[in-house]
């Protein structure tokens, strides 16, 4: 599995590396090879192999030497929570959320009403301002003045990744001590597979800001759905209802009608580059991967808030370590000492996504997977009027047609599939016998 994750990863290399040279002269923030998107990947790529690699020859070798049944000693309890884990699985996590929706089914419709306020409202807050300071970090200068000119860019995404998995992790952490969870049963270095490529998508939608406008990223982050079904149908063979691809099919429409309308745009922000289409490739296939993995992981026993401790435990571990050996950690704190306005965006934009995933986890247990989602899918359409509208994005009447293709199609799913989950609970109707 790793050998061909590896190799996938060298030939996705060598696809797009034509790609790299053909955008280096238009893009203007390409001052040499250190600011060449692909080079960068590489370099962080390397600083987590530096880890992976020690890593997986010592659990190769607990392994190999059943450590399990010989070793002794006070390292004994933490090797065997890192290397076995209690590798005991449930088919059914006692899972907390069932009861709460069940309890929340039976309170009166006033309280359902204020709850379902306060969860649209935080997730909403938090990914907007998260939304807003992300594009405000990556295509904008600091400290620019009429004396010193245009000012600097910050430039390190990872730097990012790592401020917001630090402060996901504290706050996990806490909630894992103060409220009660699980016994955990997984190996903890089963994270690290979702926490690298969580990392990875990570990274692939802070860099693409610097190519492509933040309308283009939102809308293909709403395009998941066609490749998702695309290696549904290839690889594991699943087939699909007719509305399915019938959504798939009006998302593709409208994503095209909005790439091709912005290309003729005036603004250089909106332009989308073939390196920007590259890297929100890679998050998608990076994304998809951490969500499939997640799911595997689920099956030992464990709570949603253990999953985003462990996941984000070595995704601090894989980025420190990477910003450390590149000498980018403390050139980026120097950033943060010279930009007081750099430092409170980035410290504004950890707490945003650490509170979001709060109300990911609140807004699931106590309503359901498709309220979330239809939450999240009208966050995406005020996100992106929000951006055109702060930032100046020009969007032409097929654009914002193609927009709105989009998100029919989206709410269309929604409604499709809760009606073929209310079909599917229905029980059969039995004759009422008469006595």
């Amino acid at each position: 599995m790793p050998l061909f994750l590896w190799s996938l990863c060298w030939c996705a290399a060598l696809c797009v590396l034509p790609s790299v040279f053909a955008d280096a002269e238009d893009a203007s923030l390409l001052g040499g090879w250190q600011d060449v998107w692909l080079f960068r990947l590489f370099l962080n790529v390397l600083g987590y192999a530096t880890i992976i690699i020690p890593g997986y020859f010592l659990i190769s070798y607990f392994k190999r030497i059943n450590y399990l049944e010989t070793g002794r000693g006070l390292c004994f309890p933490v090797i065997k929570t890192c290397v076995f884990g209690n590798e005991s699985k449930t088919g059914l996590l006692d899972d907390a959320s069932s009861v709460a929706r069940n309890e929340s089914e039976s309170s009166s419709s006033a309280r359902q009403a204020v709850k379902l306020f306060f969860c649209a409202a935080g997730l909403q807050a938090s990914y907007l301002t998260w939304g807003v300071l992300q594009e405000r970090v990556m295509t904008r200068s600091y400290g620019a003045t009429e004396l010193e000119g245009s000012g600097e860019r910050f430039r390190d995404s990872q730097f990012l990744v790592f401020m917001n998995r630090i402060l996901a992790l504290t706050v996990s952490g806490l909630w894992c001590v103060l409220l009660k969870q699980p016994r955990h049963g997984a190996p903890m270095y089963k994270y690290s597979f979702a926490s690298l490529s969580n990392i990875l998508s990570s990274w692939c939608q802070y860099e693409a800001l610097k190519y492509i406008s933040f309308p283009t990223q939102v809308l293909a982050k709403a395009s998941k759905v066609i490749p998702v079904m695309l290696m549904g149908k290839i690889v594991s063979r699943k087939s699909y209802e007719y509305w399915e691809y019938l959504t798939a099919v009006l998302i593709s429409l409208g994503v095209s009608m909005f790439l091709l309308s912005s290309s003729t745009g005036k603004h250089s922000s909106t332009v989308t580059t073939f390196s920007g289409v590259v890297i929100l490739g890679g998050y998608i296939v990076f994304d998809s991967f951490t969500s499939n993995w997640q799911d595997n992981l689920f099956k030992y026993k464990m709570s949603s808030v253990q999953m985003m401790f462990g996941v984000n435990l070595f995704s601090c571990l894989f980025t420190v370590g990477s910003l450390l050996e590149q000498g980018a950690f403390f050139n980026s704190l120097a950033f943060m000492m010279r930009h007081s306005e750099f430092a409170m965006h980035a410290v504004l934009l950890s707490v945003c996504s650490a509170c979001g995933q709060l109300f990911i986890f609140y807004t699931i247990s106590q309503f359901g997977a498709a309220v979330f989602t239809i939450i999240m899918t009208l966050r995406q359409a005020i996100a992106i009027l929000l951006s055109c509208f702060l930032y100046g994005h020009a969007v032409t009447l097929v654009g914002g047609l193609g927009v709105g293709v989009v998100f029919l199609a989206l709410f269309l799913r929604i409604y499709a599939r809760s009606r073929v989950k209310k079909s599917s609970k229905r029980p059969p109707q039995t004759p009422v016998q008469k006595v």
